[in-house]
């Protein structure tokens, strides 16, 4: 019986894929910071999804790309990972970081699962209000 349990245990998981593993989304998000704090744009640029890989071609159209238009990311004082989720299928983690003058943001790093790994399929910067308690 117990055999049994386990083999359907094992197809469910196999037609559904692996659970994602947070920590390893995480990682991804983590070593990419790490890297725009060496202005390593180029490593930095590993960690994005193939898709925005050729989106963005070069580390000096990502690096204008970040420093323009993510800056709390590029220079972040703190940086705190809060929910894990997924919904229809995308993967999402939230992320509360503030930036080098205090002031507080929110993202939602959407992530995508490659036969390289997790990796970062798009950042939307919410309004942080929304989750002042």
């Amino acid at each position: 019986m117990r055999a049994i349990v386990l083999g359907v245990l094992f197809s469910v998981l196999a037609a559904f894929g692996a659970v994602a593993n947070p920590k390893d989304m995480r990682d991804v998000i983590e070593n990419q910071l790490s890297a725009f704090q060496q202005d390593d744009f180029a490593q930095a640029m590993e960690y994005a999804s193939p898709g925005l890989q050729r989106y963005f071609a070069t580390p000096e159209n990502f690096r204008r790309m970040v420093t323009q238009g993510y800056p709390m990311v590029w220079r972040p004082d703190t940086v705190e990972y809060l929910e894990n989720r997924t919904e229809d299928g995308i993967h999402w983690q939230r992320v509360r970081i503030k930036d080098m003058e205090g002031k507080v943001h929110i993202l939602d790093y959407r992530m995508l699962e490659t036969e390289n790994g997790w990796r970062i399929n798009g950042v939307q910067i919410l309004d942080a209000a929304d989750f002042i308690t």
